[in-house]
């Protein structure tokens, strides 16, 4: 069994592309390894890692975060976790696929971000999650999909994104707000939900120091949820201030990047990145207003998360600054 798996994992390699070493690697440790792409020799500034040889190293990094919400006009507070892992993505599916080497064709790197928001609002909480998948070669996104779930009901949105349009299907709880529709993408159209990944510079810095451009902006899903806007484009102008900053957060002092984001008749944020790799996000904030929400790094981690299921795991928490959501066991 393990020659052929053995022979599985050269066969994918001389057609991905990755060196045999990194696959046979992956595989004594017990996990497939995931297909490089032409990312993995991309280099950030002076000093960062290749990409490949950081982001797929079989750990999902884990942040943390305080979490601070405007919702129904009032504060509220609760936390958030966000988690970065790679894995192989399906380009006609649309979906991780469970082995790369089935259909090697089809298959390609991402970067995924799965962002977990939960809150108390008086007698009952929300819990919601984005997801953003991005190629790792390019981080150009290729989907996003998002979920709210409160005493209310729940509700499912899901984005499909191509080079020339964005096609959504949405499931709502609420009258009249189930559909699918397209909208056309312009070009160097950002969605909200990337400025999580981009501005992070895991392939090069996103803008150079005191450089500012406007972009169209694709407001949020969570947003979108929150103020019950449709899908819609507008513009933001988005500048990477030429000072850095030393910041105090919860997980300590950071000397930071600091991007301000200004959406066109909407809210303004602050994005401070961490100027030492891996470029985390260590606070985003912006304005207040119905909606808006901000985050303070707690703590970080790198670790296998999918394996830390058992009784007694809850343990790991304390390292990300969170508690558990439910009464642990004693």
């Amino acid at each position: 069994m393990r020659l052929r798996n053995a022979a599985v994992a050269v066969s994918v390699a001389l057609t991905l592309g990755v060196p045999l070493g990194i696959a046979l690697g992956k595989l004594v440790q017990g996990k497939p390894a995931a297909p490089r792409t032409g990312a993995a020799a991309r280099v950030g500034p002076p000093g960062d890692p290749a990409f490949g040889t950081y982001w797929h190293d079989g750990k999902a990094e884990l942040d943390g975060y305080r979490y601070t919400l405007t919702r129904y006009g009032q504060k509220r507070r609760g936390q958030a976790v966000a988690v970065y892992v790679t894995e192989p993505f399906s380009r006609s599916k649309n979906v991780k696929v469970d082995d790369a080497a089935r259909n090697p064709g089809d298959t390609f790197d991402v970067l995924k971000l799965n962002l977990v928001r939960d809150f108390q609002t008086g007698i009952y909480d929300y819990n919601t999650m984005t997801s953003l998948f991005v190629r790792s070669q390019d981080f150009e996104p290729v989907k996003v999909s998002f979920s709210s779930t409160e005493w209310c009901g729940n509700v499912y949105e899901e984005l499909r994104v191509d080079p020339g349009r964005v096609s959504q299907r949405l499931s709502s709880y609420f009258e009249d707000e189930s559909a699918a529709r397209e909208e056309r993408r312009p070009r160097d159209g950002l969605l909200e939900e990337e400025l999580f990944v981009k501005l992070r510079g895991l392939g090069g810095p996103y803008l150079a120091a005191g450089e500012s451009h406007t972009v169209p902006l694709l407001l949020s899903a969570f947003r979108r949820r929150l103020t019950h806007q449709p899908l819609r484009w507008t513009d933001a102008r988005i500048e990477r201030m030429a000072v850095p900053r030393t910041i105090s957060a919860a997980a300590g002092r950071f000397r930071t990047i600091l991007y301000s984001v200004k959406v066109a008749n909407g809210p303004e944020g602050l994005f401070h990145v961490e100027g030492a790799y891996p470029h985390r996000i260590v606070r985003w904030e912006w304005k207040e207003g119905e909606g808006n929400d901000s985050g303070e790094l707690s703590g970080s981690a790198r670790l296998e998360y999918w394996k830390l299921h058992n009784e007694g795991d809850e343990r790991y928490l304390p390292r990300l600054g969170l508690r558990p959501g439910v009464s642990a066991p004693r």
